[in-house]
């Protein structure tokens, strides 16, 4: 709590740097409370290196909200490692962590997956990143790489440094150099389980799938084609509590996924500016404490 109350103190010291040295505590938390909604979000939930000691729960929805009672994934298992520790960012709803876990064993056991190389879940209590994703705020999603994981425990540097290998050449064209049917059956194996609402590959990945699957196809359904997982697919689970949202689209007409939307992502449209010669659109403001639901407050705070 000491990197966040030192956040709380420059805010209240840039506001009002005589009331932030009174004594007079109802004005101090009236300031202090003012200052809070006006830091970016981002760094007070950054500044979290442990999670909110409440029951768990995620609020809001999985690009704007926070997560309370998270638990984390162990950084080593028997079957699975997780990456870039100095993120902190293993930590996850409780059923997350649990099917992580579990998808990992059945993957080495029923798939011939030697092990998961786990990335980004979320922060210990959830809420916008310092950097990277703009989702994974609830606890709810999880980054797989497509890299197996070694035969023996790697270093921290390691695991700073390692490069996951992209499984595509481009946009539209696989690498078959470093892809196999095992990935394919451990995208299965994920998309198999009623917790998961949605999984997220590399438009390529999608195509293959498609062209892979045999029998009951109706698991295709969860796994949709978006931009930047080559090298990784990104699970994401149900909400599992009143105050979450859970993502809602449709399921694809086909009931696959791999006729008209497989469609839309080999063209153009997808990866083109909305108009042609367009200034880059400005970057869009932080979310603050107050863009969040209400019970995210109390979240960042509580010791």
């Amino acid at each position: 709590m000491q990197k966040l109350a030192a956040i709380f103190l420059l805010a209240l010291l840039a506001l009002s740097p005589a009331v932030a040295q009174s004594n007079d505590s109802a004005t101090l938390a009236a300031i202090a409370n003012q200052a809070i909604s006006q830091i970016p979000a981002k760094k007070l939930f950054g500044a979290q290196k442990t999670p909110a000691n409440m029951a768990a729960r995620s609020f809001g929805t999985y690009a704007r909200g926070c997560l309370a009672g998270a638990t984390a994934l162990p950084v080593d298992g028997p079957t699975w490692q997780v990456m870039r520790l100095s993120r902190n960012r293993n930590w996850g709803h409780p059923k997350l962590i649990a099917l992580l876990e579990r998808l990992a064993v059945d993957a080495r056991e029923k798939d011939g997956w030697p092990g998961l190389m786990i990335g980004d879940i979320s922060q210990p209590r959830g809420g916008p990143m310092l950097s990277g994703h703009a989702s994974h705020q609830i606890g709810l999603d999880a980054d797989i790489w497509l890299t197996p994981m070694p035969n023996h425990t790697l270093t921290r540097e390691e695991r700073e440094t390692i490069s996951p290998k992209p499984v595509v050449k481009d946009r539209k064209t696989m690498d078959y150099s470093v892809w196999t049917e095992a990935h394919a059956r451990l995208i299965k194996r994920a998309a198999s389980y009623p917790e998961v609402a949605r999984i997220f590959v590399h438009p390529p990945i999608k195509k293959e799938l498609c062209r892979w699957a045999t029998g009951d196809r109706s698991w295709l359904a969860k796994v949709r084609p978006y931009y930047g997982h080559d090298y990784h697919f990104h699970v994401r689970i149900k909400c599992q509590n009143a105050g979450c949202k859970d993502q809602w689209t449709p399921n694809p007409k086909d009931g696959t996924g791999c006729g008209e939307e497989l469609a839309y992502w080999y063209s153009d449209a997808p990866w083109k500016p909305a108009k042609p010669n367009a200034p880059p659109p400005k970057p869009a403001k932080p979310l603050t404490i107050t863009s969040l639901p209400a019970e995210c407050r109390s979240v960042v705070t509580v010791e």
